[in-house]
């Protein structure tokens, strides 16, 4: 396993900010019926779990799975990177209301790619959710409706986000230096 890496949030932080987060979510929800929760895996699993744990609403969950491809790392294309569906919704997501929960964003061009997918699909609503966003510039920016924190453009490991598959589990936010 490589070198530990810098923490940039603490396992606190996270937590905290995955509590504000639940709470705007549960407060824009609220008397809107089930949210169905869709994590992008395998980046967002943690991150969608301690979402939905704290969460006033009625939630269910679901998983899709992409790969990208064209940039510096298998998740992270760069301009002109293609998207692959490899794992879809196993429901109907017509007249629910759907929010996507991701890691990160980085390029934007996943969430994108996704968000144009699942309008097409007609829900009721379609909100996103993530993590953490990338400050750089991008040719498409997509809508991050509840965002937890916003960083620089740094290699970041841990809470389900990883670096060939080292450091997902940290339970903290950290910098690969």
């Amino acid at each position: 396993m490589s070198k530990s890496p810098r923490p940039l949030y603490t396992e606190q932080q996270v937590s905290a900010r995955v509590h504000e987060l639940a709470q705007r979510v549960s407060k824009d929800y609220a008397g809107k019926g089930e949210v169905l929760l869709v994590g992008i895996l395998k980046g967002a699993f943690i991150f969608l779990a301690d979402l939905s744990r704290r969460l006033a609403v009625p939630r269910r969950v679901d998983f899709m799975s992409v790969a990208s491809y064209g940039g510096h790392g298998s998740e992270s294309p760069r301009k002109g990177g293609a998207v692959r569906l490899l794992l879809d919704l196993r429901e109907d997501i017509a007249g629910k209301h759907v929010l996507l929960v991701e890691d990160i964003v980085d390029t934007g061009t996943t969430l994108a790619y996704l968000q144009r997918m699942l309008k097409a699909r007609g829900p009721a609503s379609l909100k996103t959710c993530a993590l953490l966003r990338k400050a750089i510039q991008r040719d498409n920016d997509p809508q991050v409706d509840y965002l937890g924190f916003e960083i620089e453009d740094e290699w970041v490991v841990g809470y389900g986000l990883d670096n060939g598959d080292e450091h997902r589990t940290l339970p903290y936010i950290g910098v690969l230096e």
